[in-house]
């Protein structure tokens, strides 16, 4: 068995699709880094995905002016939405936010996997990694062959939120509160990477294992088993 509750597949990697989660904090921007830069992956970020969307023409621009209609200072002057406006109103309103999930979620998961055929097109052996906080209460595991689970000790991750996001301890507290718990991450995934480290090179040798375990190699000639 992984690390995780999900029994890893053994099987010839050849198009792998590996989803990336974790709570705030974790570091998985350095995870995905890291795949990019050694392993030469296709990234897919759907928070990413999910501002494109809501660009004037995409989407999810029409249906969220409907759900915000009447609201002050709904568009910035170039004609996109304000999303400080639309943050603060999601967080206000559970009934909104849902509404707004509605809209949102679907269609990113939709332009997700148009975005994988097209990578699959382009290059058939290359390695796809899509991240989300939101991967498995989005049932990514549809899509992905394996979800790996980013953790990093509570305390680490409040460290980071205050210094590169200046984020207060209540702010934290509550963003931790509202996401699901380590145990929960920890069942429901392939693979648990721990970046609870300074030293980056301890999450990077989690990684390397792991895929050498999968029979991906990386394309970087300074990687050292």
């Amino acid at each position: 068995m992984s690390q995780g509750g999900r029994k890893a597949s053994l099987r010839k990697p050849e198009k792998m699709i590996l989803g990336i989660t974790g709570g705030v904090g974790a570091g998985k921007s350095t995870v995905l880094d890291y795949l990019k830069d050694f392993y030469g992956a296709c990234l897919i970020e759907c928070d990413e995905v999910a501002r494109e969307l809501q660009q004037p023409g995409e989407v999810c621009f029409g249906p969220m002016l409907e759900l915000f209609s009447g609201k002050e200072d709904l568009l910035n002057p170039d004609g996109t939405l304000n999303r400080k406006t639309i943050a603060a109103l999601v967080f206000a309103e559970e009934e909104v936010r849902e509404s707004l999930n509605r809209i949102v979620h679907p269609a990113v998961k939709s332009r997700v996997r148009e975005m994988i055929c097209q990578y699959q097109r382009d290059d058939p052996g290359k390695l796809i990694v899509v991240e989300a906080a939101l991967l498995l209460e989005d049932r990514y595991g549809e899509i992905c062959d394996e979800i790996w689970y980013i953790h990093a000790d509570e305390s680490v991750r409040r460290q980071r939120l205050k210094q590169s996001r200046g984020y207060s301890d209540r702010k934290i507290t509550e963003i931790f509160s509202s996401q699901r718990t380590e145990e929960s991450f920890r069942q429901c995934c392939n693979l648990t990477i721990d970046n609870s480290s300074e030293n980056l090179q301890n999450t990077f040798r989690q990684i390397d294992l792991a895929m050498l375990r999968r029979g991906i190699l990386p394309s970087h000639e300074k990687w050292n088993p």
